[in-house]
């Protein structure tokens, strides 16, 4: 409300692959029937309506960009839901066992954080966007044994992992379907996810 009142062109959301919940069907598109799982996924998800109400009500520009799994350098790795890779780093970078929700072969799409300000970027440009939503990935699908492995790797270590029960609302598999952001926006990936690994685990260290 208040951006319509300042008369801005356009809102840019930071929405959630959180509110497809655990849905069997890979990659995940924009057109499927939403099923968050969490509070968190309903306050985003929410969000997405709001915007899309908004553009349909006063024409004020709106795009939702449904992030999966962002992670960089430097990102707080305290969190227990937004930050798994900074923990496994941080972790194994102490000789500590990092911790494990369920059996590790659950899969993400983990993004980038450069890839997500490119995202950004690219909708606060493109042309009239009318209250779409859009996956913002790498497009890539990994587990997160995968991915404690390929840490070690980077790190020099060999730690090994602590496995827990999984948590309630956790989802067990996720790989986006990038390919409406490219019609849209224009984006694609700048940066792969091993190449992201990398960067997040030597800027860590």
């Amino acid at each position: 409300m208040a951006a319509r009142q300042a008369g801005c062109r356009r809102v840019i959301f930071a929405a959630s692959s959180s509110a497809y919940g655990d849905q069997p069907e890979l990659p995940k598109r924009e057109t499927a029937r939403p099923d968050p799982l969490s509070p968190y996924a309903v306050n985003k998800l929410l969000g997405e309506y709001y915007l899309s109400v908004f553009y349909k009500c006063w024409g004020l520009e709106t795009i939702s960009l449904r992030y999966f799994n962002v992670f960089g350098p430097r990102q707080d790795p305290k969190s227990q839901y937004a930050a798994a890779i900074p923990a496994f780093v941080t972790a194994i970078i102490r000789n500590e066992p990092p911790t494990i929700f369920g059996d590790g072969e659950q899969t993400r799409d983990f993004t980038f954080i450069d890839n997500v300000v490119h995202a950004n970027l690219l909708a606060a440009s493109a042309p009239k966007v009318e209250g779409q939503i859009v996956n913002i990935a790498c497009g890539e699908r990994v587990s997160v044994n995968q991915i404690i492995e390929q840490i070690n790797q980077l790190l020099g270590k060999n730690i090994r992992c602590s496995y827990v029960p999984e948590r309630p609302g956790d989802v067990k598999h996720s790989l986006a379907d990038i390919s409406l952001a490219r019609e849209l926006i224009g984006y694609e990936p700048a940066v792969s996810f091993a190449d992201g690994l990398r960067r997040a685990s030597i800027g860590t260290k």
